[in-house]
């Protein structure tokens, strides 16, 4: 018997085991495969939303929040586990140079700076970068190395006491009237008093077989993985909706796509040369180059990327914590920080009203 289920092992499902656990609760985790081995591992890591000032102001609250809070809660994880989630303050270009206007005005509504560039000074100060149109800087941008941060979450939250099941894949949300009573899965039967379901794109069929439905679904995003002489590319570049992201060790991402294909995660032909080309624009040195490895994932796509947290309020103990779309790693500590508010009764992080299932 645990005091909480979450049902996913993505960052949502670890974040959220993190905080219920360090308030006291008994946490049990259920992952259908390998924790951390879908979209929160696909992702490029940005801690920012792709073009911020294009969301809404319940996506930019989640985003603040989180930004806030990443680089005491990287340390924090690299002091418990021994594992570096490699937080990086490396800020962000942006060679969509129209949109400085519409930037300008976001940062400063929101308490943040962007420049404009000429590409003579871009020259200077970025010279990988293929910028004839000038550019925008955006300093407060930084990036996480996502697969080292799963790690690090799941070793903290073993090491904390929160039991890990992977491979385990909840098959049905057990109600009794209208009270959650816990989860059936192939192993058998774990009880508990609430079950928060943060599966990413596979939440909605749990919930269906419930009755209530949420706009939940899969949407593919391949990726490129390059690698360059460390040092070469430090910060983000974004430009023509592609981006490419610079480790410390010279790898570099490129992406990604926006594909609507179901829970399909084959690689493809056409994608391959898609990234490559807009990669190439972006940063001329890696036209020469072949990708090391081409990958894909599945988004929890939501309407307008707002993701769903809140208790189901046909069935009491039952929560939700899913739907972060494009954003899930740089809402994902705010999202967890409301949802297990909610759970425990305590005063929230942030208004939830936003975030409210319509169940």
């Amino acid at each position: 018997m645990s005091d909480v289920i979450v049902i996913g092992g993505g960052l949502s499902g670890l974040f959220v085991a993190r905080e219920l656990t360090l308030a006291g609760a008994q946490v049990t985790l259920l992952e259908r495969g390998t924790v951390g081995c879908e979209a929160s591992w696909a992702g490029g890591g940005i801690l920012s939303p792709l073009y911020p000032w294009r969301y809404c102001a319940a996506v930019n609250a989640l985003v603040r929040w989180s930004q806030d809070a990443y680089p005491a809660l990287c340390a924090e994880l690299a002091a418990s586990t021994g594992i570096d989630p490699q937080w990086m303050p490396c800020g962000m270009w942006l060679l969509d140079s129209h949109e400085f206007d519409t930037a300008r005005d976001w940062a400063q509504r929101n308490e943040r700076s962007v420049e404009r560039v000429t590409s003579a000074e871009m020259a200077r100060r970025a010279p990988a970068i293929a910028a004839p149109d000038g550019g925008v800087w955006l300093p407060h941008v930084s990036q996480v190395r996502n697969p080292r941060l799963l790690q690090a979450l799941l070793a903290d939250v073993r090491r904390r006491g929160v039991r890990v099941f992977e491979n385990e894949g909840a098959g049905t949300v057990v109600v009794d009237g209208d009270r959650v009573r816990g989860v059936n899965t192939a192993s058998g039967f774990y009880a508990a008093a609430s079950v928060i379901v943060a599966a990413g794109a596979w939440s909605a069929p749990l919930l269906e077989a419930l009755g209530p439905r949420v706009s939940i679904f899969p949407v593919k995003g391949q990726m490129l993985l390059y690698r360059l002489p460390p040092g070469v590319l430090r910060a983000i570049v974004l430009g023509g909706g592609h981006y490419v992201v610079p480790r410390n060790d010279g790898r570099v991402l490129v992406g990604s796509t926006l594909e609507e294909t179901g829970f399909d995660k084959s690689t493809t032909d056409m994608a391959r040369r898609e990234l490559a080309a807009a990669g190439a624009a972006l940063i001329p040195a890696l036209g020469a180059l072949e990708p090391e490895r081409h990958w894909a994932g599945l988004r929890p796509g939501s309407p307008n990327g707002v993701p769903y947290i809140g208790a189901v309020a046909s069935v009491a103990g039952l929560y939700i914590n899913a739907g972060h779309f494009r954003n899930g790693v740089v809402m994902g500590p705010a999202a967890a920080r409301l949802a297990a508010d909610l759970v425990l009764g305590r005063p929230t992080n942030l208004d939830p009203a936003p975030y409210r299932p319509p169940l």
